[in-house]
């Protein structure tokens, strides 16, 4: 017996065709989107200070800081502390003597750390952090040049203080107001931004930077291609009248998949590859001269260059090795394998 529908069961039914309505995120992305929101309208707070009022001030900063002889003493307590001492890090490992002094420890001894030449830059929200009265009294006594980091320019910090670094009153990501989120986010991003006008200051180089960096990935990456190279005394060259007989026998010693051509001045004007040698094949392969099968205007890298600009080239031009030049002279070669064994990425 058939079995008929009624006009409301049919319409109960969801059809086939019909979409699924997509799931709300779950509270923990919503909490986590709300909270990076918040924050980078914070962000957005302290750009538009510095590009305002706030302006002067770094640049007032930035200036004394330059000018110190000695260190920049960064002090700050509980979360305030602990982005300080980032701080002290990053002055330090870009060219700006820099140490963190906790502040109750420092009425303990360790105002002895801080010298008449040394900056300190002083962190704290509310600018009434009582843990930091000892060092303020000392900055005073002794004329120590203070930068105030605090949102509030007339509390007992902000009085003290050389320099006010006045930050914008935002919202806290905490739902509460009470844990230090967006407070601490542009505290940090003040004080990279103070690290960062100095570096640049103070023409802080590349080079001096992988003084600072000789470990890990971060100092393969600032390697330079003097640092990787094989020498003058290991490259594979020859001259443009040289036979190709002699100038495979080259290639074959030096193992590095191609052959760097010289003219009279001992100038690079071209290279022999593998794939050079394939494209010539033939039986009169052995009866030509380097200058007949070469590659003219070689692709080469300086000899100051960065070691990562050296892989860069040879990723995007598809090649193995690169002849190091001085003055079109060759001095060098870098290979692929070499760069990649290093870390350089």
């Amino acid at each position: 017996m058939a079995i008929t529908l009624s006009t409301t069961d049919r319409k109960a039914r969801p059809k086939s065709t019909r979409r699924a309505r997509s799931a709300p995120p779950p509270a923990s992305v919503s909490s986590a989107i709300r909270t990076l929101e918040i924050e980078s309208e914070g962000l957005r707070a302290l750009s538009a200070a510095v590009a305002g009022p706030l302006g002067d001030p770094v640049v007032r900063a930035v200036e004394m800081l330059k000018k110190a002889r000695g260190r920049v003493i960064v002090t700050g307590i509980g979360k305030s502390g602990h982005v300080g001492q980032k701080l002290a890090a990053t002055f330090a490992s870009t060219g700006t003597p820099a140490s963190f002094v906790h502040p109750s420890e420092a009425s303990h001894g360790d105002l002895g750390m801080i010298g008449r030449d040394d900056v300190i830059l002083a962190l704290s929200w509310s600018g009434e952090t009582v843990e930091l009265k000892n060092i303020l009294t000392f900055s005073r006594r002794f004329a120590v040049p203070l930068i105030a980091v605090t949102s509030r320019r007339d509390s007992a910090l902000g009085r003290a203080a050389d320099i006010v670094l006045e930050l914008p009153r935002i919202k806290e990501a905490c739902p509460h107001g009470l844990a230090p989120t967006t407070s601490t986010t542009i505290q940090l991003a003040l004080g990279d931004a103070l690290a960062i006008a100095l570096l640049e200051a103070k023409g802080f180089t590349a080079e001096k930077f992988k003084d600072f960096h000789p470990g890990g990935s971060l100092g393969a990456q600032l390697k330079f291609v003097s640092d990787v190279m094989h020498p003058a005394e290991s490259l594979p060259l020859a001259s443009e009248d040289t036979p190709m007989s002699e100038a495979i026998l080259i290639m074959t010693q030096r193992s590095f998949g191609c052959l760097g051509v010289v003219d009279s001045r001992n100038r690079l004007v071209g290279i022999i590859t593998d794939g050079d040698l394939r494209r010539h094949m033939g039986g009169k392969l052995m009866a030509a001269r380097a200058g007949d099968i070469m590659t003219r205007k070689p692709k080469t890298i300086k000899l100051g260059a960065m070691a990562s600009a050296a892989l860069e080239m040879l990723n995007s031009s598809r090649i193995t090795a690169l002849f190091v030049v001085d003055r079109a002279k060759p001095v060098g070669i870098v290979h692929v394998h070499d760069l990649l064994r290093m870390g350089v990425v």
